[in-house]
């Protein structure tokens, strides 16, 4: 064993491994963020041995003592240099080697029956119940943000866009909203991975699982799994929870991304419905006019790098030998740049909405009465001409608007009556052109009406705080 670091194998190894071997294969610069699941694991398991028979009750008290001890040191070094200064290859090395110069020969008997790929396993599984509460949390933080906006701006109208050309108009509170529906599946898909998540490994060994009598259905408890793994095989090799998890971070980044497109093309000059606070934009180096949306740009972004990420890990587990092989360890750096990206991309959205300035005036004055071609074929529907011939006919009205210079408002009645009798009288036809009649008809649910996104609200701000219940009763249990 190297006197330099404290290796958890080399007993046939004559040689140490090269530098540049040392600098692939060590893990404690990304792995160090597991200590505290590395320690409570290793309270846990030693506890667990010591139930079953295999460790005296001396030794466990020494290592649950120097445990506490070791995970009080890595907290304050990690407050001092953010950082740790070991030279070990990896967080459950240097937890080893730091217990024992506090538990002794106690130490060198936590690892009976265990081995580091379910250790490793069993760390990350922890990680990402605790974690991915806080990646929920923002999600729903970031949609109350955006029902609040909706429901205080209840009555602005704006143009609304297929294939960016204006088509119909829309309460801004229905498009705030139809971002928070993917933003709420988003939080019960990651509600439902926690089923398959919450299975313990630990108890698996390297392969072929514990040859102790241990109980590790009651070591699963201890640790707060809702179950355990029921082949060891399965146990150290799975990564099939951390591709759940990149693929939900991808569509996720997705959804922000669409969110965040939106943003930007509308805090345009060319269309100014939305200001963002000082908070959340910059400035150009050479161009002092610039109010740059770089922060929903780089979210934006950041939907491409989590892509790229799930992608790039499936691509590591493709055509990879049964059990436990080292390019498995690339699943930590994935794991965590993807909560760290995601986590920060929700976070600056959330601010970014939450800040900025909607100008009604602006997006009311996009509004042209061409929109209403619909409602104007809506209007000949309810006289009982058939949708398909409607359809024709104000397109016959659109194009005779065209060749006159006019807007369809702006038509006189006679035009409308010469092309189809059914437009009706003078007053009829006037009252098809009111931004609010037009948005008052779509009362069925889902629709653009008031009542219909007041029900919206409603159904939003219910679950929200039945989630938020449900959450912190799992967070704080």
């Amino acid at each position: 064993m190297s006197q330099a670091s404290y290796q958890l194998w080399g007993g046939c190894f004559e040689e140490e491994p090269s530098n540049v071997l040392r600098r692939l294969n060590d893990s404690l610069a990304v792995d160090c963020r597991l200590y505290e699941e590395d320690i409570r694991g290793s309270k846990s398991w030693a506890q667990e041995l010591h139930v079953s028979g295999h460790l005296s009750k001396e030794d466990n008290d020494s290592i649950q003592e120097g445990l506490c001890k070791v995970e009080i040191e890595i907290e304050e070094e990690f407050r001092r240099f953010g950082r740790l200064s070991d030279t070990e290859e990896d967080i459950h090395s240097a937890v080893e080697r730091r217990l024992q110069r506090h538990a002794g020969e106690a130490a060198l008997r936590l690892h009976t029956g265990r081995s580091r790929n379910d250790q490793s396993a069993t760390d990350t599984r922890l990680w990402m119940l605790k974690s991915t509460k806080n990646l929920q949390a923002a999600l729903i933080d970031l949609i109350a943000v955006l029902v609040q906006r909706a429901g205080k701006e209840i009555d602005i109208i704006l143009p609304g866009y297929t294939h960016l050309q204006r088509a119909q108009p829309v309460l801004w509170s229905h498009f705030l909203l139809s971002h928070t529906w993917h933003m709420r599946d988003d939080v019960e898909r990651l509600e439902d991975q926690h089923k398959r998540l919450s299975r313990c490994p630990l108890g698996s060994g390297a392969l072929a699982g514990c040859a102790l009598a241990i109980d590790r259905h009651r070591l699963a408890r201890d640790l707060g799994f809702e179950g355990v793994t029921q082949n060891s095989m399965f146990a150290v090799s799975s990564r099939d929870h951390i591709v759940e998890f990149l693929n939900w971070v991808s569509l996720c980044s997705i959804h922000l991304s669409k969110l965040a497109e939106d943003l930007i093309l509308y805090s345009s000059q060319e269309f100014a419905f939305v200001r963002f606070s000082d908070q959340f934009s910059t400035g150009s180096s050479l161009m002092p006019q610039k109010r740059n949306p770089d922060g929903l740009e780089l979210a934006r972004g950041a939907a491409g790098l989590m892509l790229g990420t799930s992608f790039g890990f499936s691509a590591v587990l493709k055509g990879l030998p049964s059990t436990y092989n080292k390019d498995l360890q690339c699943d930590k750096e994935s794991l965590f740049t993807a909560y760290d990206k995601l986590l920060d991309c929700l976070k600056v959205v959330c601010g970014s909405i939450k800040t900025m300035e909607v100008n009604k005036e602006r997006a009311e004055s996009a509004l042209e009465p061409g929109m209403l071609a619909t409602d104007l074929a809506l209007s000949l529907v309810r006289r009982g001409v058939p949708f398909r011939r409607a359809h024709h006919l104000v397109g016959a009205a659109l194009r005779r608007a065209d060749t006159l210079g006019v807007d369809l408002q702006q038509m006189s009645h006679q035009e409308y009556i010469a092309i189809c009798p059914e437009f009706g009288c003078e007053k009829e036809l006037s009252e098809v052109f009111s931004w609010s009649a037009s948005i008052q008809q779509y009362v069925a649910t889902g629709g653009t009406s008031t009542s219909s996104v007041k029900d919206q609200l409603d159904d939003m701000n219910a679950w929200i705080d039945q989630i938020r219940i449900k959450l912190n009763s799992v967070v704080h249990a």
